[in-house]
């Protein structure tokens, strides 16, 4: 406990309102670290997708507006004296006796400083005390109180010297008002009156006469008389504490709904006039139960103080029946040994007096030899204990070291083991004999059994295979994707051999853990601050983040991008906007019905109508449409918003479908005519041109039109297009970067398969290629690398003006288009033998 002693009350009100300041300061600073937390993310504050639900959000507490104004405006505005801090603490302190004098710009200043004490403060154990003139209730007494204590205790001395001869006295001291280090030598003192009173009732004393007896009598009466006088005033003060407390409290309550009367009840509405005063009734009840929890905190506290004292009264007298007993126990132990000498010397001769000394020496001497000998046999086996552990530990070093090398082995031999079996299912597969052929060989019934054998696909419920039995691949990858699709015979044992080889690389790059290490000490450097676009933070990203921290990274990456959008909106703007397409006629709802189960059919999430993804799938597209008129819905908004539902929450979701749509993708995108998507083909036919010549070169010669693949990788952004850790890779660059890292990811994958492209030397089979060679693209750190590395420069500047010197030829070519189809169509309903002529479908329905 701090305790410090003002010179005057207006330095202790000033103190006091310098320590409420500091403790609101550091309130506001836990908050701001709250905050902080809730910005930047954390391993557990951020909301979870459909992949990602082992941890759950933790609420995040908002900062006390109300508390804030309120404080401001009760604050206690005192100015302090010439003499502050540590000049007035070196000030003596003021006279006890001094009058009291109250004004009314004081009281008012106390009801303000225990008003603005009703916010919530910190949790710091330590408290300060002010002593002051006017304190009602003192914690540890003052030097005056001890003096009148120890007087007290003179006086009592004097008493007990002169009643000797009674047996018992009243002690009218209160223990609980002495400092700790002065309470023992006054118990001391007691315990020797006590002692005293004791030792002097077996002697005869010259007290017993009449005069004696009747002084006596009279001072018991005295002080009985002014012990009832004692108790009478403390209840009086008792009572006249408590009635100053109710009057403070009358005042407080009264400044507190004047405040409210004359300053915020200007047209503020009758509920929440109500509301306020809810919340009045509310703090001055939490008041009342404070004070009466303060109330039996101090008598608690007083009855620690008088136990305190039992106890040292106790331990007085235990540690005197200790002494005593001890002082017994050497007076019979010297007894005894004159007993045992006097016995000795009279049943041996005069001659052999001395034998016993002689004896005790020679027991004396063995008993240090047999000393010597164990601390000399301690002394050996500590030496040899020290040798083995030496010799453990070298043992163990080389075990340790052993075991690493092995594990590296094993590593790079289950590797190469995933590479052999992934060969080995392409050499079966090119053996096994066509299902038309009619020819039986012995070696078709192995294959056939080494294929079955090939695709079972390891799941929950199948036990374990044997050691000599193929590598077992999943049946579902960390993303919920089917790694092994169930109908095709042939496409199971493609998508087993690039399941096989994906684990092949995983195990052989050992270089995850460092990217990991590096995740988790940027997020540790940001626990305190905002995250910021760095660059530190866009290589990490470039490189890949993590499963466990992609959700937090995500939201934090769309939050970035659309907080103008958010900043716009009302609270529960998601919520009003799927109310609204769920209950008003919709015309998008009918397509996106269609599409839900489209959407992802190999992903678990979004496989059957039961699915979890579905109904949050569903929610999300209505709201948007909803909120986008213009667009609706069109193919290829379900996939985007499925990618971001395996990692985000439904409201993230929508916000993420919101970046992508109006900020990141040029207009008209996504609307019936697609315009910009056909504008950015064309940009990516310049970018081939610049970039891959020789490709390009190659797709004129044999005339493919390699838009018609790349079309849907921009729609999507490589939704089903890529295996998903080269998909998810790309997306963690795309919601940090924007649209450009869309162009990278294209032209590198062209460059990744260039040469093989190259080869292909008819269109049918350059098509034909190119419809899956995505697929066969496993290594996501090389193409990584070629997008980031090989390609650069990369300009956004240059994507902007291709993009308008194209946007404005597709117009032409559109209007051209239109105006053409208008004359059809007038033509038709003007010539009579074009009238008649009616379409294939039209002829079918």
């Amino acid at each position: 406990v701090l305790c410090v002693q003002a010179a005057t009350r207006q330095d202790m009100t000033y103190w006091l309102q310098e320590l409420q300041q500091k403790r609101w300061e550091y309130c506001n600073n836990l908050d701001a670290a709250k905050r902080d937390s809730r910005t930047s993310p954390t391993p557990s504050d951020f909301s979870k997708g459909l992949v990602a639900k082992d941890n759950p959000d933790l609420s995040v507490l908002s900062q006390n507006a109300s508390a804030e104004r309120a404080r401001n405006i009760l604050a206690v505005e005192t100015s302090p004296t010439d003499l502050v801090g540590e000049q007035a603490a070196s000030q003596p302190a003021p006279v006890q006796g001094s009058a009291i004098n109250f004004s009314l710009k004081q009281w008012s200043t106390e009801i303000k400083n225990s008003m603005s004490s009703l916010r919530k403060g910190n949790n710091d154990n330590r408290r300060s005390v002010f002593y002051t003139s006017e304190e009602w209730e003192l914690l540890d007494p003052t030097p005056k109180d001890l003096e009148d204590s120890m007087a007290l205790e003179e006086k009592r001395k004097h008493l007990a010297e002169g009643s000797k001869g009674l047996t018992s006295s009243a002690f009218p001291f209160d223990f609980g008002r002495i400092p700790h280090k002065a309470r023992r030598p006054l118990l001391k003192d007691m315990m020797g009156s006590s002692k005293s009173r004791n030792s002097s009732d077996s002697s005869p004393t010259e007290w017993c006469s009449g005069n004696g007896n009747k002084l006596v009598s009279e001072l018991q009466l005295r002080y009985q008389s002014q012990q009832e006088e004692l108790e009478k005033l403390k209840k009086d003060l008792s009572s006249q504490k408590e009635l100053v407390r109710l009057l403070q409290q009358t005042v407080r309550s009264s400044q507190y709904d004047k405040y409210f009367a004359s300053r915020l009840c200007e047209g503020v509405p009758k509920d929440k006039l109500e509301l306020l005063h809810q919340k009045d009734d509310q703090i001055l009840g939490l008041n009342n139960q404070l004070e009466k929890l303060n109330l039996e905190k101090d008598s608690l506290q007083q009855e620690v103080k008088n136990l305190k004292c039992k106890v040292g009264e106790l331990n007085e007298q235990l540690g005197m029946l200790m002494e005593t007993i001890q002082a017994k126990d050497e007076v019979i132990m010297k007894l005894s040994h004159q007993l045992n000498e006097c016995e000795d010397s009279a049943s041996s001769p005069s001659g052999a007096v001395n034998s016993p000394t002689a004896t005790c020496a020679n027991k004396e001497l063995q008993e240090l030899d047999r000393l010597k000998d164990n601390l000399q046999g301690y002394k050996t086996q500590n030496k040899f204990l020290n040798k083995e552990i030496l010799e453990l530990s070298a043992l163990r070093r080389n075990a340790e070291a052993r075991e690493r090398e092995w594990q590296a082995k094993y590593t790079s031999l289950e590797a190469k083991l995933c590479q052999i079996e992934s060969k080995y299912l392409i050499l079966l597969q090119e053996m096994k004999t066509p299902v038309c052929s009619e020819e039986q060989s012995p070696a078709r019934e192995v294959i056939t059994q080494l294929l079955e054998d090939a695709l079972k696909a390891e799941t929950s419920e199948q036990p374990e295979q044997a050691f000599f039995k193929p590598h077992l691949v999943s049946e579902y990858d960390i993303y919920g994707f089917q790694t092994v699709p169930e109908d095709d015979e042939e496409e199971k044992l493609v998508a087993k051999s690039r399941a096989l080889d994906l684990r092949s690389l995983s195990l052989s790059e050992n270089r995850e853990i460092s990217a990991g290490v590096k995740w988790e000490n940027y997020l540790a450097s940001t626990m305190n601050r905002e995250m910021m676009r760095c660059v530190e933070l866009k290589n990490l990203i470039r490189s890949g983040i993590p499963h466990e921290h992609r959700s937090k990274i995500w939201k934090w990456c769309v939050n970035l991008h659309v907080k103008k959008f958010k900043d716009s909106t009302v609270p529960g703007y998601f919520q009003t906007l799927l109310q609204n397409a769920l209950e008003k006629q919709n015309p998008a709802s009918k397509q996106i019905e269609l599409d839900l189960l489209r959407t992802l059919p190999n992903n678990k999430h979004y496989s059957s109508p039961t699915s979890e993804g579905i109904q949050k799938l569903r929610n999300v597209l209505l709201a948007f449409s909803w909120r986008n008129p213009d667009i609706g819905y069109c193919q290829g908004l379900n996939r985007l918003v499925a990618i971001a539902l395996l990692y985000l929450e439904q409201e993230d979701a929508f916000w993420c479908l919101v970046t992508i749509v109006e900020v990141f993708m040029p207009r008209d995108y996504y609307t019936k005519t697609l315009l910009g998507s056909q504008v950015d083909q064309r940009v990516f036919k310049d970018l081939m041109s610049e970039k891959l010549p020789r490709l390009h070169a190659h797709f004129e010669q044999y005339k493919v039109d390699y838009t018609l693949i790349t079309f849907n990788w921009f729609l999507v952004v490589f939704v089903d297009s890529v295996v998903s850790d080269v998909l998810f890779k790309i997306w963690d660059s795309f919601l940090y970067e924007g649209p450009k890292v869309i162009f990278r990811f294209a032209l590198a994958l062209f460059k990744y398969q260039e040469e093989e492209i190259l080869k292909l030397q008819d269109s049918m089979s350059i098509f034909k290629y190119l419809r899956y060679f995505t697929r066969n693209i496993l290594d996501a750190r090389k193409l990584t690398a070629i997008a980031f590395g090989d390609l650069n420069p990369f300009p956004l500047r240059q994507i902007r003006n291709r993009r308008t010197y194209h946007l404005e030829k597709v117009r032409l070519e559109l209007t051209e288009l239109e105006a053409i189809r208008e004359d059809f169509l007038r033509e038709r309903e003007t010539c009579v033998e074009k009238r008649d002529l009616i379409s294939d479908d039209e002829e079918d329905s």
